[in-house]
């Protein structure tokens, strides 16, 4: 099975073509931490488990939600997966609320942003970002 890690340009613009403009939008987040963070070598990080450089990313990331108006609205232990594949187990699930696909997508575009990422890709050993709104 393919790891997901980092989106891609096609799930980028599938997210800003299917969700509706000016709505809300919580991100879940589901994590899987690697025991040893893998960090390309140029990066010069000192060795740290998967889940501390999360907690690093975790940290860096907050003053680029703050600017778009986003928000960590729940954080968790992820310890038991009932009804799933056997083998599929995650860490941690997140939920960060946005007030909209345009501010999660300004946040994804900005340079400073995109250069606090490589701590979540060195992070996680897989990963899913699942993007949704409130039913009417």
């Amino acid at each position: 099975m393919a790891r997901s890690i980092d989106p891609t340009p096609e799930s980028v613009r599938q997210l800003a073509a299917n969700l509706p403009s000016g709505t809300p939008v919580v991100m879940l987040n589901l994590l899987r931490f690697r025991a040893q963070a893998a960090y390309a070598a140029d990066r010069q990080q000192p060795a740290r488990s998967g889940r501390e450089a999360y907690a690093t990313y975790a940290a860096e990331v907050v003053p680029h939600l703050k600017q778009v108006g986003g928000t960590v609205i729940w954080q968790g232990e992820a310890r038991h997966a009932f009804i799933a594949p056997p083998d599929e187990r995650w860490d941690e699930v997140l939920l960060v609320e946005y007030p909209s696909k345009e501010a999660f997508l300004s946040m994804l575009k900005s340079p400073a942003y995109q250069e606090i990422t490589f701590h979540r890709t060195a992070a996680l050993e897989d990963a899913r970002l699942i993007a949704t709104i409130r039913q009417q």
